[in-house]
């Protein structure tokens, strides 16, 4: 009997001992449940606050810089329009160096551009000189600067979309008025500084319209048209959205779908308004911390009650734990080989880009004497033109002195020509694809290498079509291609009598473009696009030229070959796809 009693009471043990295990899970699990939730209430108020006070602070520190910018240009037009140069040129009509004199204000300034108007509206000097001519006679602000005597402020819509923002004021003399002068606010700036610390910022004029708003979609229109929530496309996104948002409060307004809090502040100027969005991404930040602390601690907290209840579930704890550390040692290791791989991925992107875009300055090397010659020229004519005027000036044939200054502009503008094809060729590339005319992009190339040309004394032969070649590419990146392959061309006629080079552009299912020399030939075709392959001699060229337009035009999608003619030489064919309407339309 004392074996059959024994033998039934171990049963109750091991279910009273399991009992216990439940009961205490159960306890466990409410207590932390309901600590998490006291502690996720008061620290989501509580950061909150700070990040609102944070916000706050940052309003005003934004509003103080808008308004002292608008203050700082509100003085200027009225000083301008009483230098003396300025009133001088509009009573005379000569505005020769009227330009240069606002050009030199607009740094001192930090204006975005300064204009000059005569009495009819037509611009008559500017720090933008493309806009010269124009005719601003139905714009406000000149309509509202010649029917008032003070500075007039003035907020027009740009077509090209945006907001421009001048001030302007008469310019009198004799009280008479003779002009206007337009000082264009550049209040972008705050834009771009804005969008790089707050997650949105926009300010609102006197009748609620956006003018000023890191989000370009928003200007022009009203808050409560600019903040329309759009719904979740779907289910699962609706379902975590609620998931991140369980640690904020009420939000005061949704940016593409999150949570934000809203912060008004008053400008004191003509009514305007500024407006701060700040996710509650760094709330949710904290508060999680926290609360990863508390759920380890009853974490730790039910290991241990474990570990006293049973020692087997103790063991199979720390042997679990000590199997999430290995992997997560495991998954920290994967994790730095993957950024490090990623980073000389990242290195060897930024390398090829310096390489291609060494190999465009070393050729602009090479281009550099020739173009010295090219600018001596008109230097040399200048002085003597110069001399001359000065001379005329002194005989009092102020007339024939000031023809002599045309010609001066001529020649400014001839060398100004050459300058700005180099500057642009050593630009970088675009990051993003536009429509290309192949016949102006080989304009382009022949304008760059035309010293080297007269130089060498080369016979160039064009073929074109009559329409236009379009293609979907980087208009710098295929200049590039074009000067390559002519420096080639070249350099493979320099021991022929009677060096030729002859382009065909054509169009078809592709834009091809042939670039035929006369020279004696390639001898290794397999090896001719890798890199460091060259058939120069030491200190002509390192052999990266053909290599990277061969991966320029890859890139572009499309093809480069090189063979040799059938009388001799060497021709090499650039194919790209055409831009016509169906592909043109498919971008």
């Amino acid at each position: 009997m004392s074996n059959v009693s024994s033998s039934s009471l171990r049963p109750r043990r091991s279910g009273q001992l399991s009992g216990r295990v439940r009961l205490a899970l159960v306890a466990l699990i409410l207590v932390a449940m309901t600590t998490v939730w006291f502690t996720n209430r008061l620290l989501t108020q509580r950061f909150t606050e700070t990040t609102k006070n944070r916000a706050e602070l940052r309003l005003a520190l934004y509003s103080g810089n808008l308004i002292s910018e608008l203050r700082r240009n509100a003085i200027v037009p009225q000083l301008l329009a009483r230098d003396p140069a300025l009133i001088g040129a509009l009573n005379s009509g000569e505005f020769t160096q009227s330009s240069q004199r606002l050009i030199s204000f607009v740094d001192e300034i930090g204006a975005a551009s300064l204009m000059l108007m005569d009495r009819d509206g037509r611009t008559v000097a500017a720090t933008d000189r493309s806009r010269l001519g124009e005719n601003h006679r139905s714009d406000a602000y000149f309509i509202d600067a010649i029917r008032s005597s003070s500075t007039i402020f003035t907020t027009s819509e740009r077509e090209a979309g945006g907001y421009s923002f001048t001030y302007s004021r008469q310019v009198e003399s004799g009280n008479e008025t003779i002009g206007v002068i337009m000082v264009e606010v550049d209040l972008a700036k705050f834009e771009r500084a804005w969008a790089g610390i707050s997650d949105a910022v926009f300010v609102t004029d006197s009748e609620s319209t956006i003018v000023l708003a890191t989000e370009p979609r928003w200007r022009g229109l009203t808050p409560e048209v600019a903040l329309v929530r759009e719904p979740e496309d779907s289910a699962i996104e609706r379902a975590i959205q609620a998931t991140t948002d369980w640690t904020a409060q009420e939000a005061d307004a949704y940016l593409q779908g999150e949570a934000v809090m809203r912060v008004d502040g008053r400008i004191p100027f003509r009514g305007w308004t500024l407006t701060t969005f700040t996710t509650y991404a760094s709330v949710r930040e904290r508060v999680n911390a926290f609360l990863a602390i508390e759920i380890m601690g009853f974490a730790i907290l039910a290991a241990l009650v474990f570990y006293t209840l049973s020692r087997k579930t103790a063991v199979r704890m720390a042997l679990f734990q000590r199997e999430s550390a290995e992997l997560r040692a495991l998954n920290a290791r994967l994790q730095r080989e993957i950024s490090e791989r990623e980073k000389v991925q990242k290195n060897l992107a930024v390398a090829e880009q310096s390489l291609a875009q060494s190999s465009k300055l070393a050729a602009l090397g090479e281009m550099s004497a020739a173009v010295s010659h090219e600018l001596n020229q008109p230097l040399a004519a200048m002085k003597t033109y110069l001399a001359g005027a000065r001379l005329l000036l002194r005989r009092n044939r102020p007339d024939e002195a000031l023809s002599a200054f045309h010609r001066i502009d001529d020649l400014i503008e001839r060398m100004g020509a050459i300058t700005k094809q180099l500057k642009s060729y050593a630009r970088k590339g675009q990051e993003t694809f536009s429509p290309v005319d192949m016949g102006q992009a080989l304009g382009s190339a022949m304008s760059m290498m035309e010293p080297q040309l007269k130089v060498r004394r080369v016979r160039i032969s064009r073929i074109l079509p009559d329409q236009p070649v379009l293609v979907m590419g980087d208009r710098m990146r295929i200049e590039q291609v074009l000067v390559n392959l002519l420096r080639n061309a070249l350099d493979a006629t320099k021991l022929v009598e009677d060096p030729q080079v002859d382009i065909i552009l054509a169009s078809g299912e592709t834009a091809t473009l042939s670039v035929r020399d006369n020279g004696h030939g390639i001898e290794d075709l397999e090896s001719l696009f890798e890199p460091f392959y060259t058939t120069k001699q030491p200190g002509d060229g390192v052999g990266l030229g053909l290599a990277i337009s061969s991966g320029i035009v890859t890139e572009l999608g499309g093809r480069l070959t090189a063979r040799n003619g059938e009388n001799g030489g060497a021709v090499f064919e650039m194919q790209l796809p055409i831009l016509n309407e169906t592909t043109q339309a498919a971008e």
